[in-house]
């Protein structure tokens, strides 16, 4: 079974226009929004067949507290204080390097294009390196 791990706090990975981001023709897609179910789900279940990674997330936090009647520049700073998919790559490298296992494929939906290029710089040298060795 070929599974997709879909980082992403807003975008619905079943939805068509996002497919094009896929890896893989997945058999099974698991959409984790946070860096801690990100982390979580690796841990349990091991890696998935493909990742997709958004760099931004945190819209979900923002929005709650927004709903609550936060202010929105207090909104803001919640959002920008939550981990990154850059965060979730850098845990990903660690996990790999732990137990001595290649990063699984990915690609990378993030609007954010300075957040695109540090998560493909950060995976693209890990595998210079690992597959070096």
């Amino acid at each position: 079974m070929k599974t997709l791990l879909w980082l992403d706090d807003i975008r619905d990975p079943k939805e068509e226009t996002w497919r094009e981001y896929y890896p893989i023709k997945p058999d099974i897609i698991i959409w984790v929004k946070s860096y801690k179910e990100f982390t979580e789900w690796i841990t349990q279940k091991g890696l998935p067949t493909a990742i997709c990674f958004d760099h931004d997330l945190g819209m979900p936090i923002a929005i709650e507290a927004r709903s609550k009647g936060t202010s929105k520049k207090e909104a803001r700073k919640l959002k920008q204080q939550e981990k990154t998919g850059k965060d979730c790559a850098n845990w990903l490298i660690e996990y790999c390097l732990d137990h001595s296992i290649d990063i699984p494929i990915y690609t990378i939906q993030s609007a954010n294009p300075v957040g695109k290029d540090n998560i493909a710089s950060l995976l693209k040298n890990y595998n210079k390196m690992y597959n070096n060795k």
